[in-house]
């Protein structure tokens, strides 16, 4: 009786070890992120000398294009990959996540996979007809599947090569009459106050800062903002709770109704993301 057959890693992980034997093997890291026809994976200092042979390794085992590692975490508001080519020339992929299609290139422009079940859930909250303003559009990924669901966006992006992808994926999903996309600052771009039912606020390592933002723009009568933020991992849920909680009462608004908080994914050693959905009312 065989056993199962190696995985990619362990294949690239068994090429790194006859190269280079086995201690530096032992150095490779397990997890990678396939974007579409991109991979993206750590690379610790110890495997730097190994870059070709691993670029080149996970090349074929995987039947990908392009390889890249990280070099670093991402890049202030704008939110710009810090990453290096290991193998591969073209690093514009899409990728297609529940009937979504995303375009994007991913050595400048983040995708995390990790929230792939969030942009499909929060798609399930909306209703048709829904104004919704989203503050950190990125490429799309909470604007469309909204659209999508037949809600009215408007999606605002700083980041002028995202802004541009997020433009393209609203053609590319047919969603171009319905998302209105703002490119700016979101504290800057001129919305209409008091007109939104829904605000997202998909920014990390904390959206809170933005609270007050999303409370000029939410419907006076009732809105829901999902705000996201990373916080310790003991206790997450709740702790997230009453940090937008104490945010949206210090901002003279109230709750419409209980919090919840969902753990989205890990967010490196004892921390977490969460995103809060709250209930709010301004007038």
């Amino acid at each position: 009786m065989t056993g199962r057959p190696p995985s990619p890693a362990e294949r690239v992980r068994a090429r790194l070890r006859a190269a280079a034997g086995a201690q530096v093997a032992g150095a490779m890291p397990r997890g990678y992120q396939r974007i579409g026809t991109v991979l993206l994976l750590r690379l610790p200092p110890k495997l730097a000398p190994y870059r070709r042979l691993l670029g080149e390794a996970w090349q074929e085992e995987l039947g990908v294009e392009t390889v890249l590692a990280r070099t670093g975490p991402i890049d202030g508001e704008l939110r710009h990959p810090r990453v290096e080519r290991l193998a591969g020339d073209t690093t514009v992929t899409e990728v297609v996540e529940h009937g979504v299609r995303w375009r994007l290139d991913a050595a400048r422009v983040m995708f995390a996979a990790g929230n792939r079940t969030e942009r499909h859930r929060v798609a399930g909250l909306v209703r048709p007809g829904e104004r919704i303003a989203d503050l950190f559009a990125g490429i799309g990924y909470f604007a469309i599947p909204a659209a999508l669901a037949l809600a009215r966006v408007s999606a605002v992006e700083k980041n002028p090569i995202a802004y541009r992808y997020l433009v393209e994926n609203a053609a590319r999903n047919g969603v171009q009459e319905r998302l209105e996309p703002h490119l700016g600052d979101n504290r800057d771009v001129p919305l209409p106050r008091g007109a939104y039912d829904r605000v997202f606020l998909g920014y990390l390592p904390s959206a809170v800062p933005w609270i007050g933002r999303a409370l000029e723009l939410a419907a006076p009568e009732g809105a829901t903002l999902h705000v996201h933020l990373v916080v310790d991992a003991r206790g997450a849920l709740p702790r997230a709770r009453e940090e937008v909680a104490a945010e949206v009462a210090r901002r003279g608004a109230q709750s419409a109704g209980p919090a919840r908080a969902r753990a989205v994914k890990p967010y490196g050693p004892g921390r977490t993301h969460v995103v809060v959905d709250a209930p709010v009312r301004t007038g």
